[in-house]
C-alpha cells in the first residue's frame, strides 16, 4: 500500500493535473488515437443474450436457504436479472425483517445514518442489484468489492489512515429510486414492463452478502441476501470475515458464479487487489448440489410480494437477456448511432430512448449534429483505450457515455456492448454535475433547496474558498474537481485536515452520509423505503428539492469522469463518462470533448483560464500556500497498441 505524507500530497495537488494548467506550449497535440471510423470493423465482442429461466431463480434460492437452514439463521433473498428486474424475493420464517443503517462514528446522525425500519427485503434487493450492476464478462463485482471502493481511504482499514479515498467513492447514491433514468416496476402484464436498467430500493450496496450470476461467461444477474438485520460496510480489509450472509449468498450462487479468471480479486487499483469474497465454499454447511428443489421449500418459508418491484403472484420468474429488446438495451440500428460497437437504452418497443437530439437551453445550444459528433468522438476514444478493471489484461475500456445541456436534458446516451450497467444511470449523473456546479444557477438552486441543510453547503464553499460568489459561473467545475471538496479531510486522505466543505466533517462520515450529495436525495430514499412499507406514496421520478429539479434529475455525483461544454466562454452542457476506471473515463470525457472541437470548430472544453484547477485553495502548511483544485487526470500508457503518454497535457 501507498503511503502519502501532508507535504507529498500538497505538492502534487499544487501540480496542475492532465488536462489543465492553462494549456500548453507548442499548441494542441493532433487528436488522440482511435479505433477505425464508424461503419467499419467492430472491436468489442457482444455478450452472449443468456439469461436465468425461472427454473434456475427457484435453485438459486434453495441452494441459499438449505445453507441458511443448516446455519440456523433464517434470511430473505432476492434475485434479479442483469437490467435489474426482480425475478422473485423469497421470506423465509423466522427471518429478521429488520434493516438497520450504522449510526454515524459520533452519533449524530445525518441523511441515512441509523435508518431502522423492517425493511430487509429492500437490503436484499439493493444488494442482488449491486452485484448485477458492478459487473459484466470482464470482472465480477460483489457488495464486498464495493465496500472497498466506498470509503473514505482506500483500501479501507486502519492502517491505511492518510491514503485517498475510494476510487468510487460516491458510487453508493446511484441507481436512486427517484432517477429519472431508471425504469420502474409496473407488473410483468404490461407491455414493456422488463426494459431497463431498473432502479435501486437503496442506491448500491456496500453490505457483503451480494454476488453476481454468470451462465457460460455472461452476467445473467445477482442474488442478494439479508438475515442479520444490520445493512452495513467492512471498514477494516486486512481481516477476513466470517460473514454468515456472504456465505448464504454465495452458496446460492453455486452453479452461477463467475469464471476466478474475472473476479475482483484478479483487478487491482493503484497498486492494491480488491476483494471479493471472503467465504468459500469450504465455509458451506450444507451442499449446494443435494438442496431440496424450491417446490418443497413451502414449510421454510415464501416468496413475498415487494411493493413497487415484484408480486408474489407471478411466482419465480424468468430474466430478459441482457442485449434482447424486451431488457431495454441493445445494439444501436446505423441510424440511431453510426458505430458497429454501440448499444442504447430503448422502450421495449424498439425506439431508443434517449435519442440524439439538440439542446432545450435555446441561444448557444448544442445542435443534434454537435451532440453526435462528441458522443463519436468519446466513443472512439474509449474504443482505444486501456481498460482498468477489466480482464484480461490490455482488454479495451467499455463505458457509458451521457450528453445534457443546462436544463439537465438528455441530448443523447451511448455505450458499448459489455459495459457495467451501474455505469448508466451514473454517466448521466457525472454529466449533470459538471454542469450544475459549472453554471451560474448552481448557489441560488441549492440555497432554495427544500432540505435546509443543502443551503449550509453553499455557505461553507464560499467560506471555503473565500469567495461570497462562488457557484454562481465564475469557474468550471469537472467531477473530479467536485470530488476533491466532497471528502471528509481536504487535502483527501490527509489526517487532521478539516473536511472539504461539501463533506460531512470525518466523525459524522460514513458511507451512508457523505454530505451534499446523500442531503440532496435522502428524503427521497426515505419516502421510497416508506413506500415499499406502503406507508406513503412513492418519491417522484426526480431527485432533489431543488426548485428545477431536472438539472439534478437523478442525483449529483463525486467521483471523476465528466467536464462541461462550452461554446467559447458560453456554458452549454456537460458530458458524462462512467464503467472502467475513473482516469479512463476522464480522458474519455476530456478528450472526445477536445476532439469534437477540432473536428467542428464550435464547441469544446471550458476555457483554461475558469478551469477548476486554476483555483488554490489556501491549506496551512502547504508548499507555496495553498492546494490546487484538479480538471481531470488521464491514466499512464493509455492506448492499447500505442505508447503515447499524456496525452491530456496542454489542452
Amino acid at each position: 500500500m501507498k503511503r502519502t505524507t501532508s507535504t507529498i500530497a500538497a505538492a502534487a495537488l499544487l501540480l496542475a493535473s492532465c488536462g489543465g494548467g492553462g494549456g500548453g506550449g507548442g499548441g494542441p497535440p493532433t487528436p488522440a488515437p482511435g479505433p477505425p471510423a464508424p461503419g467499419q470493423t467492430p472491436v468489442f465482442a457482444v455478450p452472449a443474450q443468456e439469461a436465468l429461466t425461472s427454473a434456475e431463480v427457484g435453485r438459486i434460492i434453495a441452494q441459499g436457504v438449505a445453507e441458511a437452514q443448516a446455519r440456523g439463521l433464517p434470511g430473505t433473498f432476492a434475485v434479479v436479472d442483469r437490467v435489474g428486474n426482480v425475478l422473485a424475493v423469497f421470506v423465509m420464517n423466522g427471518a429478521n425483517p429488520q434493516l438497520r443503517v450504522p449510526d454515524a462514528p459520533n452519533g449524530n446522525n445525518h441523511d441515512l445514518q441509523g435508518v431502522n425500519v423492517p425493511g430487509a427485503v429492500a437490503g436484499a434487493i439493493a444488494k442482488a442489484i449491486t452485484g448485477a450492476y458492478l459487473s459484466s464478462s470482464g470482472n465480477a463485482f460483489s457488495t464486498r468489492t464495493a465496500s472497498m471502493i466506498v470509503q473514505e481511504h482506500f483500501p479501507p482499514s486502519a492502517a491505511a489512515r492518510g491514503l485517498e479515498s475510494g476510487p468510487l467513492f460516491g458510487v453508493q447514491f446511484s441507481q436512486l429510486p427517484c432517477s429519472d433514468l431508471s425504469a420502474r416496476y409496473n407488473g410483468i402484464a404490461l407491455p414493456n414492463s422488463f426494459i431497463g436498467p431498473k432502479r435501486s430500493p437503496l442506491g448500491l450496496a456496500a453490505d457483503a452478502g451480494g454476488f453476481p450470476l454468470y451462465k457460460n461467461g455472461v452476467v445473467v444477474g445477482g442474488i442478494g441476501v439479508m438475515a442479520d438485520g444490520i445493512y452495513g460496510f467492512d471498514p477494516e480489509i486486512q481481516d477476513v470475515d466470517q460473514d454468515a450472509e456472504e456465505a448464504i449468498a454465495l452458496a446460492a450462487s453455486t452453479g452461477f458464479t463467475a469464471s476466478s479468471e474475472v473476479t475482483a480479486d484478479r483487478i487491482s487499483v493503484d497498486g492494491t487487489t480488491l476483494r471479493y469474497s471472503d467465504a468459500t465454499a469450504a465455509n458451506f454447511r450444507s451442499n449446494p448440489a443435494s438442496a431440496a428443489p424450491f417446490g418443497s421449500l413451502g414449510g421454510a418459508g415464501a416468496l413475498t410480494s415487494v411493493t413497487g418491484y415484484y408480486d408474489s403472484a407471478d411466482g419465480l420468474i424468468a430474466g430478459r437477456a441482457y442485449g434482447t429488446e424486451a431488457s431495454g438495451i441493445r445494439a444501436a440500428t446505423a441510424g440511431e448511432f453510426a458505430n458497429p460497437d454501440a448499444f442504447i437504452l430503448t422502450n421495449g418497443s424498439g425506439a431508443n430512448r434517449y435519442p440524439i437530439v439538440a439542446g432545450t437551453n435555446g441561444g448557444a445550444a448544442l445542435s443534434a449534429a454537435e451532440v453526435r459528433a462528441i458522443l463519436e468522438e468519446a466513443f472512439k476514444i474509449m474504443s482505444a483505450a486501456r481498460a482498468q478493471i477489466r480482464r484480461p489484461l490490455d482488454s479495451r475500456a467499455q463505458v457509458s457515455i451521457s450528453v445534457v445541456d443546462t436544463n439537465g436534458a438528455v441530448l443523447g446516451i451511448v455505450r458499448s456492448p459489455d459495459a457495467p450497467i451501474f455505469g448508466t444511470d451514473v454517466s448521466l449523473q457525472k454529466a449533470r454535475t459538471a454542469m450544475f456546479f459549472s453554471a451560474p444557477f448552481a448557489a441560488a438552486d441549492l440555497s432554495a433547496n427544500t432540505n435546509p441543510e443543502v443551503p449550509m453547503f453553499v455557505a461553507a464553499a464560499r467560506t471555503f474558498f473565500g469567495n461570497p460568489s462562488a457557484f454562481t459561473g465564475q469557474n468550471a467545475f469537472s467531477d473530479r474537481a467536485i470530488g476533491n471538496i466532497s471528502r471528509p479531510y481536504f487535502p483527501d486522505g490527509e489526517l487532521g485536515r478539516p473536511q472539504g466543505p461539501f463533506s460531512r466533517p470525518v466523525a459524522e462520515f460514513n458511507p451512508f452520509s457523505t454530505g451534499l450529495q446523500s442531503a440532496l436525495i435522502a428524503g427521497n430514499v426515505v419516502t421510497h423505503v416508506l413506500h415499499i412499507l406502503t406507508m406513503s406514496p412513492d418519491t417522484p421520478q426526480q431527485c432533489t428539492g431543488n426548485p428545477t429539479p431536472g438539472r439534478l434529475a437523478n442525483g449529483i455525483q463525486i467521483f471523476p469522469g465528466s467536464v462541461p461544454i462550452y461554446r467559447g466562454n458560453t456554458l452549454i452542457g456537460g458530458i458524462g463518462v462512467s464503467g472502467d476506471g475513473i482516469d479512463q473515463d476522464d480522458m474519455i470525457s476530456f478528450l472526445g470533448l477536445h476532439n469534437a472541437g477540432v473536428r467542428l470548430g464550435s464547441v469544446g472544453n471550458a476555457p483554461a483560464a475558469i478551469r477548476s484547477d486554476q483555483i488554490v485553495v489556501p491549506v496551512a502548511g502547504a508548499s507555496q500556500g495553498g492546494v490546487r483544485l484538479r480538471w481531470v487526470g488521464c491514466p499512464f500508457n493509455p492506448f492499447i497498441g500505442s505508447n503515447e503518454q499524456n496525452v491530456c497535457q496542454g489542452l
